[in-house]
């Protein structure tokens, strides 16, 4: 299996974990596997990432009224959104390297 799936895996696993529990540096952890999966994302995916990352970010604070379930799913969304955001950057970063480069 390709190693950028299994940091995709993590993460996911880590977002699920992170509705249950309190971890101090789990945003940290998710921003630098997202920053490090993004490396691997081909070039005809990166707008869906960069709007995955916009999405889930801006819109996982809806799922709130779900009675019940509505915090977990929210805290769930909003890490996976952490996490794309960290690939988001490393996409940005690596298309103005690219631009910019001697």
């Amino acid at each position: 299996m390709n190693p950028f799936k299994l940091i995709g895996w993590a993460a996911i696993a880590l977002s699920v974990a992170s509705a249950f529990m309190t971890f101090e540096y789990m945003a940290a952890l998710l921003v630098v596997l997202g920053l490090v999966a993004g490396v691997a994302i081909a070039g005809e995916d990166h707008v869906r990432v960069l709007v995955s990352a916009l999405v889930l970010t801006s819109l996982s604070g809806v799922l709130m009224s779900i009675p019940s379930a509505g915090e977990y799913l929210t805290k769930i969304l909003g890490s996976a959104g952490i996490f794309a955001t960290g690939a988001a950057l490393m996409i940005i970063s690596r298309n103005i390297w690219n631009r910019y480069k001697p």
